[in-house]
């Protein structure tokens, strides 16, 4: 029998209904000061002292830019329990080319099928250079180039997530990145998971190290023996990656902070309960994941509520998509189509499903979310495996002003300008004008030494 589910249930007719949702997005934001028992633990067994996440990762970072591989390595046997050299901290193109061999070959035909989805969108939307010309006297081009090397971060502790490592690499690859390096933690699910290494060879990626958490990323950014210094780290992780990439920020870019994972789900009369509380246990099932569906539909809540139940009593990880939802989750009513894009629009998820008869209306005036699922057969699962678009994507009420990864993240821009003589005459007066406003007397000098002749006759 289906254990009642205790989710919340908040009526925006409410007064505190607002104050209620906020809390909710407050909770997962990666503030990095909480932290478990267990992780507290740690930290005075390996530093003497009971600090914060983020002195954790302050601590760590500093000390592999002080000491190198040495300390990577250190901090790979406290923190992970795995003792590597050198040698055995990368994975060897014999065992990437092993793993390879010896994987199902059905795996390795839905990896191959799911690079080509993602390469074609990826290539489709690539930047392209542009060239404006003004007369013959004047030519401005923006001219796009990859990086030369990126660092991609692939979790690896409750599970194995080639999905990752595909939503990652190949946006890179579509740019044209020569240089990637894969970071995963010395774990079962990770550095030594035979399905992550033959997806690894099969997207030709073939520098890959068993090294995971803050060191992998101080590593990746400050550059380290056998692992040069990369331009960009991507992927995702657990707080003290988001963390660490947050302090290695401005040595390398980074693609987001990002937290756990999120979905709304905003639903009419014509949403399949089932298929809402497929939904909501699915971003659920991270633990800690947050699940949210939006409703002016009052008996759709009882019917969601009691979908939810059921299947949780059915699913492997049903126990951690319950903790989810009790903690994270949320039924909300709102009074009409109105109050819930508006109400959407203020949480920015990562993740939105429109439920509802037309979608497509609605979603024009959905501003805010990561990605956007239209309609009841397209579950939020598609985009998390095997669409296109990466499933990196922005978290905690970023999607206001961030966007999910894409293949022009791992583009630079530079602009080319050239004037012709004419074509500097006929600019001159504004240049000076604006030197002289400024006082920077050097500026207009380096146009009026080029035009004395002009002048002179």
């Amino acid at each position: 029998m289906a254990t009642t589910l205790n989710i919340s249930r908040i009526d925006c007719a409410s007064d505190d209904a607002r104050e209620a949702i906020l809390e909710l997005r407050r909770q997962l934001s990666p503030k990095g000061n909480v932290v478990s028992p267990q992780g507290r633990a740690r930290t005075m067994e390996v530093f003497g002292e009971p600090l914060t996440p983020q002195e954790v990762v302050e601590r760590i970072c500093a000390d592999v830019r002080d000491r190198g591989l040495e300390a990577v390595l250190e901090y790979t046997a406290k923190l992970d329990g795995a003792k590597l050299d050198a040698v055995s901290a990368r994975v060897s193109r014999d065992e990437l080319r092993a793993a390879h061999k010896a994987a199902d070959p059905e795996y390795l035909k839905t990896i191959s099928r799911v690079r080509e989805n993602i390469l074609a969108f990826q290539l489709g939307i690539l930047n392209r250079d542009a060239v404006l010309r003004r007369g013959v006297d004047t030519e401005l081009r923006l001219r796009y180039r990859p990086l030369q090397r990126v660092g991609v971060c692939i979790p690896g502790g409750a599970a194995a997530y080639p999905s990752s490592l595909l939503m990652t690499v190949v946006p890179a690859q579509a740019a044209g990145v020569e240089e990637i390096a894969v970071v995963v933690p010395p774990t079962p699910f990770g550095g030594y998971n035979t399905d992550l290494l033959a997806a690894c060879y099969a997207l030709g990626v073939t520098e890959v190290h068993r090294i995971g958490g803050a060191q992998a990323i101080a590593a990746l950014a400050y550059g380290v023996e056998g692992i040069p210094a990369v331009d960009k780290i991507v992927g995702p992780g657990n707080l003290f990656v988001a963390l660490a990439k947050r302090f290695v920020y401005g040595e390398v870019d980074i693609d987001s902070i990002a937290g756990p994972s999120e979905v709304v789900l905003i639903a009419d009369w014509t949403a399949d309960p089932r298929f809402v509380a497929a939904d909501l246990i699915s971003q659920a099932e991270h633990s800690p994941g947050a699940s949210v569906m939006i409703t002016w539909e009052p008996d759709l809540i009882d019917r969601v509520a009691d979908a939810l139940a059921q299947q949780l009593s059915q699913l492997s990880r049903g126990d951690l998509a319950r903790d989810s939802l009790e903690r994270f989750g949320a039924l909300i009513l709102v009074r009409d189509e109105d109050e819930a894009v508006t109400l959407t629009n203020l949480i920015a998820p990562e993740h939105l499903h429109v439920s509802t008869s037309d979608p497509e209306r609605l979603a024009e005036r959905l501003t805010n979310a990561g990605a956007i699922f239209l309609g009841h057969e397209t579950p939020v699962a598609v985009g998390d495996y095997a669409a296109g678009p990466s499933h990196v994507l922005p978290t905690g009420g970023t999607a206001r002003w961030a966007s999910g990864l894409c293949s022009n993240d791992f583009l630079k821009r530079t602009s080319l300008i050239f004037v012709s003589r004419e074509g500097l005459a006929q600019i001159a007066p504004d240049v000076r004008l604006l030197a002289d406003k400024e006082g920077l007397t050097a500026h207009r000098y380096s146009v009026d030494v080029r035009l004395e002749d002009d002048q002179r006759a």
